[in-house]
């Protein structure tokens, strides 16, 4: 079976990566910013080797979302990030294991993601799994 696992961050998450820093953060120093990025590759090189690994990627920061929902039937495009939205989809990786209990143990290795010390969460830290539905589900006649 096939999960997903969903990192969850803020545009202020990506702001303090890339240097865009609010007066009240301090910016990640580039060698914080490397040793995240190793833990990651080291993550997803493990569930390589282990053949888990199905596909993995980044997203882009909130500023670069465009929302279409509709009103009266007309789409209404807005773009982001949206000042209501406190956390987005900041990545995500797909395995492919055995059960969710699987996957969960899998995702609970990202609690060891480093942070720097002086590194504030918007929000509390954590990730979703969800299984990937692989068939339309069939109409109950």
């Amino acid at each position: 079976m096939k999960y997903m696992i969903m990192l969850m961050g803020s545009q202020r998450d990506y702001d303090v990566l890339t240097g865009n820093t609010p007066a009240d953060r301090q910016a990640w120093t580039l060698e914080e910013v490397q040793t995240l990025h190793k833990f990651m590759g080291d993550w997803n090189n493990a569930l390589v080797e282990s053949g888990e690994f199905v596909e993995a990627r980044g997203l882009s920061d909130p500023a670069h979302t465009r929302r279409v929902s509709a009103k009266d039937g007309v789409p209404v495009v807005t773009d982001g990030p949206y000042p209501e939205t406190q956390e987005v989809l900041a990545g995500y990786t797909i395995v492919e294991c055995e059960s969710i209990d699987r996957a969960t143990e899998i995702a609970a290795q990202l609690i060891n993601t480093p942070h720097p010390e002086h590194a504030q969460l918007d929000t509390e830290w954590y990730v979703d799994i969800r299984p990937i539905a692989e068939h339309a589900p069939e109409p109950e006649i």
